[in-house]
């Protein structure tokens, strides 16, 4: 139950400036921040797939669904096939039971990777064309990370490249005031021993550095695991994380219990919460960022997704009243950037010439511009024109997921359900509320025990 509002959070106001050239494309060819060459390339060599048909299905309801058709428009207009999508909110089911059926789309759009993976492993399921592996690694930030995120067993037991990821959200991201920190002479931090000494100096003048609010209703709890993930990954090795999600590694080793109590460095010091530790568990997290717009600031930092704008006052404008920065990495640890994050991953369900060939269209920074001019999309493809983005927020966030060096999907939604939306979102009220961390990691360790 991880909030990600990490689609649609820009493209409102967009409609009205498309230029709806060429009759159904919503960009006129040859204009624009688009990479027109690569696409022109692609489409002088493309098949001619006319009287195919070709069939996409996935979450994205409206108004997404007309952006994503606007972008597959120009995969029409290149290779004559007819391309429909149908969205809809019971995709996750729905797909199951077509593909048993054996009536499964074409390609199946997955909100996550895990029922990608129990589907691959049943043979419902088809592998990517040749090279992607190759070309996801060498085209995309992080590469192999999204290389290992789309990699399956097969129903033989084989690992392959099942899974093409295709709009994605970053969570490791800071808020702040860029107002606030001008006047208080504060710089951004570049590291995380910056950020530590940054929470200090702001404390030691008599300030609150943070605002962190835990509640959601019946959710309470799950923007700290966000934290532990995040500092999970700034303090070991992504193999240890991996370890830890899947239980490998139990959730009491000392390496987790230390990310944890580093959380509680942050949250549980009454000087560098507002409200002090005492209200983190007890503020709920849509209203815990207005701290950072009050007159006088009640916190400098706030550390969430993107989709934390949405909770942002009205009149607050980005790059004037609010601003981000990269949740930073240890540089004394040498585990370069890595982010956390989602996403959602293209696979095939019923293979065809057509469907190979759309596989190889989304290797086209264009396939990625047009979604990015349209919506809050956003994508690691290192050979997009960044202009394209719709705004300043969007495209800043881009180039954090270009300069990962590591990305990870968000932990407790990897986990079994009891765990990752039960015992941990409990344990961290818990944690915030002052018990031992080691206790609580004992008991979340427990519960997942009980799930085996």
């Amino acid at each position: 139950m991880k909030t990600s509002l990490f689609a649609g959070v820009a493209g409102l106001a967009l409609i009205a400036g498309l230029a709806h050239a060429d009759g159904h494309l919503a960009f006129k060819p040859g204009e624009g921040p688009f990479s027109w060459d690569s696409y022109n390339a692609w489409a002088e060599g493309a098949p001619d797939l006319s009287g195919q048909s070709l069939t996409i299905s996935g979450p994205w309801l409206s108004p997404e669904d007309g952006y994503f058709d606007n972008m597959l428009a120009y995969f029409e207009e290149a290779t004559g096939a007819d391309v429909s999508y149908v969205g809809s909110d019971s995709f996750e089911q729905n797909i199951v039971i077509d593909a048993e059926a054996g009536a499964a789309p074409s390609i199946a759009v997955f909100p996550q990777p895990g029922l990608a993976a129990d589907m691959a492993s049943r043979g419902l399921l088809y592998p990517l064309p040749d090279g992607m592996s190759d070309w996801v690694r060498d085209n995309y930030g992080a590469g192999q990370s999204w290389v290992d995120l789309g990699t399956y067993a097969d129903s033989s037991g084989n690992d392959q490249l099942f899974g093409f990821f295709y709009n994605v959200n970053v969570k490791s991201l800071v808020w702040y005031n860029p107002e606030n920190f001008e006047d208080a002479g504060y710089d951004v931090p570049t590291t995380m021993e910056g950020l530590r000494a940054l929470t200090e100096q702001i404390a030691s003048e008599g300030e609150t550095p943070w605002c962190i609010g835990l509640g959601s209703g019946a959710a309470t709890g799950w923007p700290a695991t966000d934290w532990v993930e995040d500092i999970m990954l700034r303090t070991q090795p992504a193999d240890v994380y991996d370890g830890w999600t899947s239980n490998d590694i139990p959730f009491n080793d000392p390496r987790i219990v230390g990310a944890i109590e580093e959380f509680g460095w942050f949250a549980r010091n009454d000087a560098f919460v507002s409200g002090g530790a005492g209200a983190v568990a007890s503020t709920d997290f849509r209203d815990s960022p207005k701290g950072l717009f009050a007159s006088p600031p009640q916190c400098y930092m706030h550390r969430q997704a993107s989709f934390v704008p949405a909770f942002f006052p009205e009149d607050v404008e980005f790059g004037v009243d609010a601003d981000f920065f990269y949740f930073p990495s240890y540089e004394s640890k040498e585990l370069g950037n890595p982010v956390l994050g989602g996403g959602t991953l293209m696979a095939i369900t019923d293979p065809s010439d057509a469907a190979s060939e759309m596989m190889q269209f989304l290797q086209l920074p264009i396939s990625h511009e047009i979604m990015m001019a349209q919506t809050g999309f956003l994508t690691p493809h290192k050979g997009v024109n960044l202009e394209a983005y719709l705004n300043d927020t969007l495209r800043k966030q881009g180039q954090i997921l270009i300069d990962a060096t590591t990305f990870r999907f968000d932990g407790s939604d990897l986990m079994p359900g009891g765990v990752g939306a039960g015992t941990f979102w409990t344990g961290m009220v818990d944690y915030t509320g002052g018990k031992d961390a080691q206790t609580v990691a004992d008991e979340i360790q427990a519960s997942w025990d009980a799930l085996k």
